[in-house]
């Protein structure tokens, strides 16, 4: 079976990884253009791209595939690679562009969308951020055949995977990223042998992950300390979540619920405590122990450490806005 890949980030390069490793053949690998990174900005290739090549595997990275867009001759050269190729399957994962009528209908099989959410809950570009977030208990992989929609095509596979309460985006993606390169690798085995069904998803639990903003980062003190332990989960490693000490903004990378102190005329944003242990802060519901932080230009530092260079006292107020909530 030819598979061509499609797939920009980390996430996609372990199921390309996977593919390669069970003995796939991939002619061709499809993937956004070089971004500009680093504190030089200088052109890099993405973990999809670096695997190809190591691979030596042909590589198209056009910047759309619209043949009527913007950029109809990088469209038209992909669609001759594509063609040249001769696919029974696409596959992608985390690929960045909208794939038109025409690409999806180009391989034999189709085109199997890896998605790392339980559909249709958290269609759209950041499902794994919005399940931490949203408080979910749960979270997994489905295999996707994909139609023009936004995530709405027939589901031919899906495993489910716990999350845990300390788990960040981070650490969650790299379990959804494993899982989901042994699911490609199984419903690539399966349809080989003409076993691979398709169910429509459900009408009813419909959500969207929209993308992740910067804007969001900005911790509100006013939410519950439950709230504010997910949005900081959430936010790691990117935007990753934020509040202002004086006249810096801080990161805050971790921390825990704290069930001991008790100020119930405290306000939110207030800090309560701060020591080894780490920075007890006042929230609308609750209190929250930061236990990692960051300060423009610094490294990511345990709260021990952190509070050597940056005393606070019992007493300070973080935040612009303390009391306010956070946005629905």
């Amino acid at each position: 079976m030819k598979v061509v890949f499609a797939g920009t980030p980390e996430f996609a390069r372990v199921a390309l990884t996977q593919l390669l490793a069970a003995g796939f053949d991939v002619p061709l690998v499809l993937t956004q253009p070089d971004r500009p990174a680093g504190r030089g900005m200088k052109l890099q290739a993405s973990p999809v791209k670096q695997c190809a090549l190591d691979h030596h595997i042909p590589v198209s990275q056009p910047h759309s595939l619209r043949l009527d867009g913007k950029y109809p001759d990088e469209a038209a050269a992909a669609r001759e690679a594509l063609l040249a190729a001769q696919p029974d399957v696409m596959v992608v994962a985390a690929y960045g562009l909208i794939l038109p009528q025409w690409v999806l209908d180009l391989p034999a099989k189709g085109c199997l969308n890896i998605h790392a959410s339980l559909l249709p809950r958290w269609r759209g570009a950041a499902p794994i951020h919005r399940a931490i977030e949203a408080g979910d208990a749960e979270t997994g992989v489905t295999i996707m055949q994909m139609d023009i929609g936004l995530d709405t095509g027939d589901m031919c596979l899906i495993e489910r995977l716990k999350i845990a309460d300390t788990d960040t985006t981070a650490s969650l993606h790299d379990k959804l990223a494993d899982l989901g390169g042994r699911m490609i690798v199984e419903a690539l085995e399966m349809s080989v042998c003409g076993g691979l069904s398709r169910t429509p998803q459900p009408a009813q639990g419909i959500t969207y992950a929209h993308k992740i903003e910067k804007a969001e980062s900005t911790i509100h003190w006013g939410d519950s300390a439950e709230q504010i332990d997910r949005r900081i989960r959430a936010f790691n490693p990117f935007p990753a979540a934020s509040t202002r000490m004086g006249d810096e903004v801080v990161k805050l990378w971790s921390a825990e619920i704290d069930s001991k102190e008790r100020h119930p005329q405290a306000r939110p944003g207030q800090i309560l405590s701060a020591s080894d242990e780490g920075v007890v802060v006042a929230c609308g519901n609750g209190a929250l122990r930061i236990t990692e932080l960051q300060r423009p230009g610094g490294k990511r530092l345990k709260a021990a450490d952190f509070l050597r260079g940056h005393a606070l006292q019992a007493g300070q107020i973080l935040g612009d806005d303390p009391s306010a909530p956070a946005a629905a």
